[in-house]
C-alpha cells in the first residue's frame, strides 16, 4: 500500500492552448513506478482506467491493480502485483477485468479479478486480498486470439476473440470458471448449429469493438458483418439487434470527406475505412473511424466520429458524421488511435494514440470542445492508456503517470483561427498589449471605437465578462459619444468576422493546385471556415446581448436606407447560412459553381491571387455571398441557348433552381428559427421598413429565372421534367413573395399608411403576374398552394372557377371568412358579369350574400326569389327525414310570403297540410313503433295510413279513421287500388266498433240508436259534415263484408243487421 495525495495536481504536464493537462489523482505507486523503471524499451506497456476509480498496467506479464485515489487527504490505497500466465503473444490491458459483489467506486472488501492471454488461457483471483489464490481455465474461442474482457451483470465476464467468438464466464463459489457462447440471433436463426450460423456472418467474422454500457445493461460488437446488441441480465442474454451498419457508415464518411471531387464516383471505389473504437452517448453510439484513400497524394487519414442512433433498421438519417480537423499522413499504426468519452450527455470527444490526445466533439449536439492537437513529445514519454475517471478524461503518461484534460475556464469561446485574427486586429491599435487601453478615452475616433469594443468581445470571449462590461460601460456609455457610433462600430465588427481573411489557412500564404486536380483538403477547410465564421458571430451575439448593448442597437445606413442594425446582424448569419449551402453545391457540381464563382469575381473586379483558388477569394468575402445568383442565371441562359437536347440543358436549370433555391431556404430558416436572437426589445421607437436581402436584387433573379424557365425551358421539356421545373420555380416564388410580406409587416404603423399601400399594390401586381402563367399552364396544385399561403383571391377564384370546383370555394369562404373571401368572391362575379353564380350561392352563404346585396338593390330582389327557389328545390328532394323537410318548406314558404309570391305559398301550404298527418301521429303509436319524432324519416301516405289504422294504435277514433281516408287523395291511383284501402279502413273501423260497443247490444234495440256512439257512424257524419256524397263516396255494403278484416263477423246476424240498417238510412238521409 502506498499514500496517495490530491486529484488533481495544478502544475502542467505539457502545453496546450486551450487546455490544463495536469496530474490526476496520487503519485503513482511504487509498484508501478518500479516496473516502469526497470522496463525495457521494447516492453510493451498498456494501461486502462475505470470510471470506478481502479487502473491497472500490463507490463509484459506482469499485473499491477491499483485504486485511485480520488480526495485531497492522503489514505492507504490498494495496490496488487499479479503474474499473468504465459503466453506466446503480447498481453494488453483490455484483456483484464475486475468484479466486485458490491460497487467498485465504494469500498469493496473483495475485488475479483479476470486475466485471459492472447490465446485463450484464463485465469481468475476470486480475491486481490489472497493474491496468490487463483483458478485457470482454457477458454474455446475457436483457435482465435483474444481481443477483450469486460465485466458484466451477476460477476461474470464476457470474452471476445478477434473473430467474434463471445463467451461468458461466471465463477462458482469456489472460484472456478465456468464457461458458454454467448447466445446468438434470438428469433429465426436462434437454435442453429455453428457450422450453419457462420453462413449468416455470426461468427468467424472479425470485431473491431466490443463495448458494455452498465448503464443500460446491453452488450454491443462491432464487426465486419455490422452491429449487434444484447440485453445482458444476471443469468443470461438476449440479442435484440443485427444491423448492417458498415455500409451506411462507410457511405456516409465518404460523402461528407471527398463528394466535393469532380471524379468522386472513381475515389468512391477506392475508399477505405478502418472501425478502431466504439463508445456510448446518450445521442447513441459513437464509432471512431479512419478513412483515407491510396490514391491520394500525399495519402491522409481523415478521423471521423459517427454517432448512430438506436433504431430498429440502421439508415442514413440515424448518423451523424463528424470529420474532426486530425487528418495525419497514413500509417498503419492508426489502428492503435481510441476514443474517450467523459460524459454521455455531451458531445465532448477526446481521440488518443502514443503520441497524442486530440480534442473534438462528435458533432450529435451543443457544445463541445475547441479542436486541438496536444503532444506529448517529451523524451521518453508515451500514452501507454486512458480512460474515464471522476468525469474526467484521464491519460497514462510514461513520464507522468495519470493526468487529466481539463479545458481551460479562460480558453476563447472563439474558434482558434478567429480568435487569432481578431487580435491581430486589434493589436496595432495602441502602443502596448491589445488588453491596454489608450491614455485619453475621450475623443476616440469611430475606428478606434471598432478596436476598442473588438478588445472587450475578445475579453468576453476568454470568460472575462467583468472586464468586457467594464470596457463596454466606459468606451459605450448610454448618454455618450460613443453611443451615436454603436450602431456602426457593431456593424463593423460583426461584418469583419463573416468576412474574415483566413490567416490561419496555409493556402493563402503558399501556391495550391486547381480545386478539381483532386486537392483533397479544400473541400473540408473552407466548410470549416464557414463554420467558425457562424461561431464567431453567435459569440458576438451573445456578447452583445450579455453586455446589454443589443437592446442599445437603432439602426444603421444600408444602401443610402436606414436597416434596424439587429436585423441586419441576423442578415449576416443568413447570408453565413446561404455560404454553407453553397459551398455544399459547390462540392456536388463544381464545373458550374467554379464558373459563376468565375464570373462574379470578374464583374466584381476581385483579383485571384495565384496561391489561391477562386472559391478560396469567393467565400472569404461572404457578405457579398448573393452576387452569385445573377452568374448561375448567365450560366444558365447560355446552356438554354447553346443546347437544343433537353438532356444537355436540363441539368444545369434544374441545378441552377436548386442552388438558388436552397440558398435562400436556409437563409429564411434561420431568419425564422433565430427569430428571438434578433427581436426589438418591448417599448422601442419604432424601426425602419426591413428589406431582406433575399427581398432586393433578388428579386429581380426569380422573376428572371421565372422568365427563363416558362418561355424557354418549360415548353421544351418532357411530363416528367415539367412536374420538377414547377417545384423547383414555386418553392422560388415561394421565397419572393415571404420577402414582401416581410417587408410589408414591417411598416404596418402609423405614418407609413402611404407607404404601405404603395408596396402592396406593387405585391398584388407581381403575385398576380407570377402566379397566372402557372394557371395558364395547369399546374393548379402548385398555384393553389402558393395563392392560399399568399391570400391571392383572385387567382383562387379563377382556379375554382376553371376546375368548376364549388366545394373548395365554400372551403375558401370559411378558411378565409376573416379576411371576407366571400364579399371578394361576390365583387368578383359582379365584375365578371357572372350575375348566375352569384345569385346560385348555397344556402350557407345566403346572409352574407344578403349584406352584400345591400348595396346593389338591382339585385337584391333576385336574391329573395332565388332564395326560395333553392330552398323549395331542396325540401322536394329531401325524402329522408321529416324534421328537415318541414323546416325547408317553412323556411322556402317565408321567403315567398318576403317576395310576394302567392302561388309559390299555396303549393307549399299543400305540402304542409300533408306533412301534418305525420307531424300528429298519436304519440302513443310513435312510442309503440319507436319512432322519434326530430329523427324519424319521411313516411309515404300509405305508411301513414298503416300506422293510422293498425292494431297497436289502441286509442284509435273517428278523426285518426277519417285522417287515413283523407291520405287516399296523396296516392297514385294508378300505382294503389285506391277502394281497396278504402273499403280496409271502413272495415277496421267496424271491427274495432263490434269489440267496443256492437257485441254488447240486444237484438231488439234499435239498430240506429245502438251504433249513434260508433266511430263508423262519427266517419260518416264527418263525411257529410265536409259534403262528401256517401252514395259515391261509401262502398257497396257487399264489398265491404267480403273483406278479410271482418270474415269472422259474418256468422253474426246481428252485426249485418246493424251495418245495412245504419248504412241504408245514411245514405237515404243524405241523397
Amino acid at each position: 500500500t502506498e499514500s496517495t495525495p490530491t486529484r488533481v495536481q495544478s502544475h502542467a504536464v505539457v502545453d496546450s492552448y486551450h487546455f490544463d493537462v495536469q496530474i490526476f489523482g496520487s503519485s503513482l505507486p511504487v509498484r508501478v513506478m518500479e516496473a516502469l523503471t526497470m522496463a525495457d524499451v521494447d516492453d510493451q506497456i498498456s494501461v486502462k482506467v475505470e470510471a470506478s476509480g481502479w487502473a491497472w498496467m500490463v507490463c509484459g506479464e506482469r499485473l499491477i491493480i491499483w485504486k485511485v485515489s480520488q480526495t485531497s487527504v492522503a489514505k492507504l490505497s490498494v495496490c496488487k502485483d499479479l503474474q499473468l500466465p504465459s503466453s506466446e503473444f503480447v498481453y494488453s490491458a483490455d484483456l483484464i477485468s475486475i468484479t466486485s459483489s458490491s460497487p467498485l467506486d465504494s469500498a469493496p472488501t473483495q475485488v475479483s479479478a479476470l486475466a485471459v492471454s492472447p490465446d485463450g488461457s484464463a485465469r481468475f483471483w476470486p480475491s486481490l486480498a489472497h493474491d496468490g489464490t487463483y483458478t485457470e481455465t482454457s477458454l474455446d474461442l475457436g483457435g482465435h486470439v483474444c481481443k477483450c474482457v469486460a465485466t458484466v451483470k451477476g460477476g461474470s465476464f464476457i470474452v471476445s476473440s478477434y473473430r467474434g467468438h463471445l463467451l461468458r464466464l461466471a465463477p462458482d463459489s469456489s472460484g472456478k470458471l465456468h464457461q458458454r457462447p454467448v447466445q446468438q440471433g434470438q428469433g429465426m436463426l436462434s437454435g442453429i448449429g455453428r457450422r450453419v450460423s457462420s453462413l449468416f456472418g455470426i461468427r468467424g467474422q472479425p470485431v473491431f469493438s466490443v463495448l458494455w454500457v452498465k448503464e443500460t445493461g446491453c452488450l454491443y460488437s462491432l464487426g465486419s458483418c455490422g452491429l449487434s446488441k444484447w440485453e445482458v441480465d444476471e443469468n443470461g442474454e438476449t440479442q435484440v439487434l443485427s444491423w448492417s451498419t458498415n455500409q451506411i457508415i462507410t457511405d456516409s464518411i465518404t460523402d461528407a470527406i471527398w463528394d466535393s471531387e469532380s471524379n468522386y464516383s472513381e475515389i468512391k471505389k477506392g475508399v477505405k475505412v478502418s472501425y478502431l473504437d466504439m463508445q456510448y452517448s446518450k445521442a447513441g453510439l459513437v464509432v471512431l473511424a479512419a478513412a483515407w484513400h491510396p490514391g491520394d497524394t500525399p495519402c491522409v487519414a481523415y478521423f471521423c466520429l459517427v454517432t448512430l442512433a438506436e433504431s430498429t433498421a440502421p439508415s442514413p438519417d440515424l448518423l451523424t458524421v463528424e470529420v474532426t480537423k486530425y487528418n495525419p499522413p497514413f500509417q498503419e499504426e492508426l489502428q492503435k488511435t481510441r476514443l474517450v468519452l467523459p460524459d454521455p450527455s455531451s458531445p465532448a470527444a477526446y481521440l488518443y494514440t502514443e503520441e497524442l490526445v486530440f480534442t473534438c466533439s462528435t458533432g450529435a449536439g451543443r457544445g463541445g470542445l475547441a479542436e486541438e492537437k496536444i503532444s506529448f513529445s517529451s523524451p521518453g514519454d508515451r500514452i501507454r492508456g486512458g480512460g474515464v475517471c471522476a468525469c474526467l478524461p484521464v491519460f497514462f503518461s510514461q513520464n507522468s503517470g495519470l493526468v487529466a484534460v481539463l479545458a481551460r475556464e479562460s480558453a476563447s469561446l472563439l474558434p482558434e483561427t478567429m480568435e487569432d485574427s481578431l487580435c491581430t486586429s486589434v493589436e496595432v491599435s495602441f502602443q502596448g498589449t491589445p488588453f491596454e487601453t489608450p491614455p485619453n478615452t475621450h475623443m476616440v475616433a469611430q475606428e478606434d471605437r471598432t478596436k476598442l469594443l473588438k478588445q472587450a468581445f475578445l475579453q468576453f470571449c476568454r470568460h472575462d465578462l467583468v472586464g468586457a462590461q467594464s470596457m463596454v460601460d466606459e468606451f459605450f456609455p448610454s448618454d455618450g459619444e460613443g453611443a451615436a457610433e454603436l450602431d456602426a462600430v457593431v456593424t463593423q465588427i460583426d461584418l469583419d468576422l463573416v468576412d474574415d481573411f483566413p490567416a490561419c489557412d496555409p493556402r493563402w500564404a503558399e501556391s495550391v493546385p486547381d480545386e478539381g486536380a483532386g486537392f483533397t483538403l479544400t473541400s473540408l477547410i473552407l466548410l470549416h471556415q464557414l463554420e467558425d465564421k457562424m461561431k464567431a458571430h453567435r459569440c458576438l451575439m451573445d456578447f452583445l446581448l450579455q453586455t446589454g448593448l443589443l437592446d442599445r442597437l437603432t439602426s444603421t445606413a444600408v444602401h443610402m436606407s436606414p436597416m434596424a442594425t439587429r436585423l441586419l446582424l441576423c442578415e449576416h448569419a443568413e447570408k453565413l447560412s446561404a455560404a454553407i449551402v453553397l459551398k455544399n453545391h459547390h462540392a456536388k457540381h463544381p464545373e458550374l459553381v467554379n464558373t459563376a464563382i468565375l464570373s462574379a469575381l470578374k464583374k466584381s473586379n476581385t483579383d485571384i491571387p495565384s496561391n489561391l483558388t477562386p472559391a478560396d477569394v469567393f467565400f472569404r468575402e461572404v457578405s457579398q455571398i448573393s452576387s452569385i445568383f445573377e452568374c448561375l442565371l448567365d450560366e444558365e441562359e447560355k446552356a438554354l441557348k447553346e443546347h437544343s437536347d433537353a438532356a444537355r440543358w436540363a441539368e444545369v436549370v434544374l441545378n441552377v433552381n436548386d442552388i438558388v433555391k436552397d440558398m435562400l431556404q436556409a437563409a429564411a430558416q434561420y431568419r425564422e428559427t433565430k427569430a428571438s436572437l434578433y427581436r426589438a426589445p418591448e417599448n422601442c421607437s419604432p424601426e425602419p421598413e426591413y428589406i431582406p436581402w433575399t427581398a432586393g436584387g433578388v428579386r429581380t433573379v426569380i422573376t428572371r429565372q421565372h422568365e427563363l424557365i416558362l418561355h424557354a425551358a418549360y415548353p421544351h421539356a418532357d411530363v416528367e421534367l415539367r412536374a420538377v421545373l414547377s417545384e423547383q420555380l414555386v418553392a422560388l416564388l415561394d421565397s419572393l413573395l415571404s420577402g414582401y410580406v416581410a417587408q410589408l409587416t414591417s411598416l404596418r404603423r402609423a405614418g407609413q399608411q402611404e407607404r404601405y399601400v404603395t408596396l402592396e399594390n406593387e405585391y398584388t401586381q407581381k403575385r398576380s403576374e407570377l402566379l397566372a402563367p402557372l394557371l395558364e399552364l395547369g399546374q393548379h396544385q402548385w398555384v393553389a398552394a402558393l395563392a392560399e399561403k399568399y391570400c391571392d383571391f383572385d387567382i383562387l377564384v379563377q382556379l375554382c372557377e376553371r376546375t368548376d370546383n364549388q366545394s373548395r370555394l365554400q372551403q375558401y369562404m370559411v378558411k378565409f371568412a376573416d379576411q371576407n373571401f366571400a364579399d371578394f368572391l361576390f365583387r368578383w362575379y359582379m365584375e365578371k358579369g357572372k350575375r348566375g353564380k352569384l345569385l346560385s350561392q348555397p344556402i350557407a352563404t345566403h346572409q352574407q350574400l344578403a349584406s352584400f346585396l345591400q348595396a346593389h338593390d338591382h339585385l337584391s330582389w333576385l336574391h329573395d326569389i332565388h332564395a326560395h327557389r333553392t330552398l323549395y328545390s331542396q325540401a322536394n328532394t329531401e325524402t329522408r327525414y321529416f324534421s328537415k323537410k318541414k323546416t325547408l318548406l317553412a323556411l322556402s314558404k317565408l321567403t315567398a310570403l318576403v317576395s310576394d309570391m302567392p302561388e309559390a305559398v299555396h303549393h307549399i301550404v299543400e305540402q304542409e297540410r300533408f306533412l301534418l298527418h305525420q307531424e300528429t301521429l298519436p304519440k302513443q303509436l310513435l312510442d309503440e313503433k319507436q319512432l322519434d319524432p326530430d329523427s324519424m324519416p319521411l313516411l309515404s301516405p300509405r305508411n301513414l295510413i298503416e300506422l293510422y289504422i293498425c292494431n297497436e294504435n289502441r286509442g284509435a277514433n273517428e278523426y285518426d279513421f277519417k285522417k287515413a281516408l283523407d291520405l287516399l287523395e296523396y296516392l297514385e291511383e294508378d300505382a294503389v287500388d285506391t277502394d281497396a284501402l278504402k273499403r280496409e279502413i271502413f272495415s277496421k273501423a267496424l271491427k274495432k266498433d263490434w269489440k267496443e260497443s256492437w257485441a254488447s247490444s240486444d237484438d231488439n234495440d234499435d239498430p240506429l240508436e245502438a251504433a249513434r256512439d260508433s266511430t263508423f257512424i262519427r266517419i260518416l257524419q264527418k263525411l257529410i259534415q265536409e259534403g262528401v256524397s256517401l252514395q259515391s263516396y261509401l262502398p257497396d255494403v257487399k264489398d265491404l263484408l267480403q273483406e278479410d278484416e271482418l270474415e269472422s263477423l259474418k256468422s253474426k246476424p246481428y252485426f249485418e243487421f246493424l251495418l245495412r240498417a245504419n248504412y241504408e238510412h245514411y245514405l237515404k238521409a243524405h241523397i
